[in-house]
């Protein structure tokens, strides 16, 4: 009986991660995008993974770091 307890804890972990990394990945993406972290953030945390997939197919507004950088941002030298 614990042993299920176990894997239903671990398992939970996982999507709490999953959760997370979705709601912090779709407010970065849709703040590059030019939408403001709210737009992303609210997208990762109700829809999940498919919330960031929803993010990167928005379109990139004129002027964003999106479109002005690119999708990855470059690497600073220091």
């Amino acid at each position: 009986m614990i042993t299920a307890f176990a894997m239903i804890g671990a398992t939970a972990l996982y999507l709490l991660f999953a959760w997370l990394l979705s709601a912090a990945g779709g407010s970065w993406l849709s703040a590059r995008k030019g939408y403001g972290e709210r737009v992303g953030l609210t997208c990762g945390l109700l829809l999940s993974v498919v919330g960031v997939l929803l993010v990167l197919l928005l379109p990139a507004r004129p002027g964003s770091r999106w479109q002005v950088e690119g999708p990855l941002p470059r690497r600073r030298r220091s």
